[in-house]
């Protein structure tokens, strides 16, 4: 996160205010409204002037209507994000950039969040720019990289997600630790009976 971007406040209501193009059904084989490649490709072009090659778009045209809805949607709301002028004002991203955000890194907070509680709860709206501006290697006005850093940490619910899965893990761990320990004292319980 080393260059700084607009305001945060700029950037949240930028996706409050996502319009209903952009909300509409993501196109899934036979139903849906918008064709998420042809938004990624457009947004390509009018960020960076280049257009992505066809094979870089398969991504954006999903195979598994139910699997990706989700996700489409999702890259739908930061794509909106990306094509505010003021974002990328003083940093344009590469096509490479803008893919990693819209492919593998959207596809990553689907995983933890709905498209409709990234545009509704204000907290995951802060969640997306800053998910989006670190993606990019930005942070947001006046803050500095570990002020950024901290507030994407305590805020992601994909880290959420990761805190929670690592705190079951060491209480099961600990749990088999009280389990052996138990067991082991009763073996030395009995042991000490049948000497005596």
């Amino acid at each position: 996160m080393t260059a700084e971007s607009v305001s945060l406040e700029h950037l949240t209501r930028r996706v409050a205010d996502c319009p209903a193009d952009f909300l509409a059904p993501p196109y899934l084989g036979a139903t849906g409204v918008v064709h998420v490649d042809a938004v990624v490709s457009d947004l390509i072009y009018a960020v960076t002037g280049s257009r992505p090659a066809a094979g870089q778009l398969t991504l954006f045209v999903s195979a598994n209507p139910m699997a990706d809805r989700n996700r489409l949607a999702i890259v739908l709301l930061a794509a909106w994000l990306l094509a505010d002028p003021a974002f990328v004002r003083d940093c344009v991203p590469t096509v490479e950039q803008i893919l990693s955000l819209l492919g593998s890194a959207t596809a990553e907070l689907a995983t933890t969040a709905t498209a409709t509680r990234l545009l509704g709860d204000p907290d995951r709206r802060e969640e997306l720019v800053r998910f989006s501006l670190a993606q990019l290697s930005l942070r947001p006005m006046g803050e500095s990289e570990a002020q950024a850093q901290d507030r994407l940490t305590t805020i992601s619910s994909t880290e959420r997600q990761r805190v929670i899965a690592a705190a079951r893990g060491a209480e099961e761990r600990a749990r088999a630790i009280r389990e052996q320990l138990a067991q082991k004292a009763a073996q030395e319980a009995a042991d000490k009976w049948n000497r005596e």
